[in-house]
């Protein structure tokens, strides 16, 4: 990823920082952990099975094979947590497979259609760092006022908010 494309300074992101304000969903403690649900968390393994049911009675419907992969916690059963990915399928995976460090998926481009520029600041008219795809895995380490900070493959920067998945719209953290 480089900053080969050449955008004016202000125009990426900034349709998606200037949407209409979203809300985060209502959130209860987890039945076996007390932590929010639903919460994202990213997959800490390279190799996790996802299975039907939350024991290992239940078939393996698929296996997850990349680590740091976004996933959203939406039931927890004892030590199994039911997740649902960034293209809304889902199961139930072991605990120790998940992590708590924040990562996203890049779900979002410039209005033009190009690749998102991850800027310098929190601010459409800062400087670009790089460009992020669609479909781009990236660590997220905090988000406010509608904006992420990514690191990705060497490089950091911000990125609005809505053109992620792996953070709820208006959740703030560092």
């Amino acid at each position: 990823m480089t900053a080969a494309l050449m955008l004016a300074p202000g125009e990426a992101g900034q349709a998606a920082a200037t949407a209409a304000p979203q809300v985060m969903p209502e959130r209860e403690p987890g039945q076996s952990t007390g932590l929010p649900v639903p919460r994202f968390v990213s997959l800490k393994s390279g190799r996790a099975n996802v299975r039907r049911g939350p024991g290992t009675d239940f078939p393996i419907d698929w296996v997850y094979r990349k680590s740091g992969v976004p996933l959203e916690v939406i039931a927890e059963s004892g030590n199994w947590r039911r997740i649902r990915d960034h293209e809304s399928d889902g199961g139930w995976i072991w605990h120790t497979m998940l992590a708590g460090e924040r990562s996203a998926i890049v779900e979002g481009s410039a209005a033009d259609g190009e690749p998102a520029a991850l800027l310098s600041l929190p601010d459409v008219t800062s400087e670009i760092v790089a460009y992020a795809e669609e479909g781009l895995v990236v660590r997220v380490t905090t988000c406010k006022a509608g904006w992420c900070y990514l690191e990705v493959r060497g490089y950091e920067g911000w990125l609005p908010q809505t053109l992620l998945w792996g953070v709820y719209p208006g959740e703030e953290f560092e």
